[in-house]
């Protein structure tokens, strides 16, 4: 199965391809995407189509920095559910860990790692499509959302040791070196951002009022749309929170800046509970994560926070009717599987 990704990648991509002379729309088309579905940014799509894409903008733009200029107009808040996370943690080093435990949730393709040695933090980025192709935009719009995540945790005034990139250098780094500042090198052998130690540890800068006011939006909507909206956003932070091993009703109430009984009532009022939810939610994960081939039983157990592999593969047989082994073996042979009860 080749790594999927969510459009909310493409945020913004229609207004700047309209702003650089290019015809967005048909150039979605030709990718093999949904003009349509550009709109529903959880919608999950083929990670080298959305790269593909990309490639195809930059090149009929003649803008080498296509991708970064698409990091440009990236807002905290246009990580969704993410942000209301990691607006939490207490520092960058905390929140670097939330993205990369749940990066395989948002996009499939992209992945993080930290490494530190004599007070120097390299967080290096890969990007996987599942196959060949070009992926040099990708790469540097996913280097410029990290980019901008960690200057929201430490201030704007914050600068990188450095920022690496693989492949080649463009024509005119000018949008590099605004963005990034005056240590950006290429032909490097990873791609990714170099700080200082010191710097994952400072204090988060990021206390955004607006957020707030985004999250309490959420539950002062009209009350015809307003419980669905709570479900989703329910639903979204469990996917996000499970992993953490801080998955409660109390937690998600404080992300979205609303009480725990004001939660309950949101979701009373639609049938559901929070127990309800949390359940679901991780039996379709788990699904996804078992017939992917891309994590081990252990890994999954320990994403979707259960104590044990042994209590995860009980669980699963328990509401699937066979063992994780089984669902993964069906799935590779294109066989059917068990429907959820």
């Amino acid at each position: 199965m080749k790594p999927l990704a969510r459009y909310a990648a493409l945020h913004s991509y229609v207004e700047l391809g309209r702003s650089l002379g290019i015809d967005p729309v048909e150039l979605i088309r030709e990718a093999g995407l949904d003009p349509a579905g550009v709109s529903m940014q959880d919608r999950w799509v083929p990670a080298a189509a959305i790269a593909d894409l990309l490639e195809r903008s930059a090149r009929a733009s003649g803008c080498e920095d296509f991708g970064l200029r698409l990091a440009e107009r990236r807002r905290f808040a246009n990580l969704g559910p993410l942000s209301l996370v990691i607006r939490d943690e207490p520092d960058a080093r905390s929140a670097l860990r939330i993205m990369s435990r749940h990066e395989h949730m948002y996009n499939e393709a992209v992945h993080t790692r930290v490494t530190e040695r004599d007070g120097i933090a390299t967080i290096r980025l890969v990007l996987d499509l599942g196959g060949p192709g070009e992926a040099r935009q990708s790469t540097e719009l996913a280097i410029g959302v990290l980019h901008g995540l960690l200057r929201g945790f430490l201030g704007t005034d914050w600068q990188p040791l450095e920022v690496r990139f693989a492949h080649a250098a463009p024509r005119d780094t000018g949008t590099h070196h605004r963005l990034f500042g005056p240590h950006v090198t290429f032909d490097q052998d990873f791609h990714g951002i170099l700080a200082y130690t010191t710097d994952l540890d400072a204090p988060n800068a990021m206390s955004d009022p607006q957020l707030r006011v985004y999250a309490q939006q959420r539950f002062d909507s009209a009350p015809s749309t307003q419980t669905t909206t709570t479900v989703d956003r329910v639903r979204e932070l469990i996917e996000l929170l499970l992993p953490t091993g801080r998955c409660s009703a109390e937690q998600i109430a404080r992300s979205l800046g609303v009480d725990r009984r004001t939660i309950h009532r949101h979701l009373a009022a639609e049938g559901e509970t929070f127990s309800s939810l949390l359940d679901a939610t991780r039996a379709e994960l788990a699904q996804h994560m078992v017939a992917s081939r891309r994590h081990t039983q252990t890994e999954i157990a320990e994403l979707l926070a259960f104590s044990s592999p042994g209590n995860f593969s009980r669980w699963f047989r328990k509401r699937y009717g066979c063992s994780p082994t089984q669902w993964r073996a069906a799935a590779g042979a294109g066989g059917s599987t068990v429907a959820v009860r």
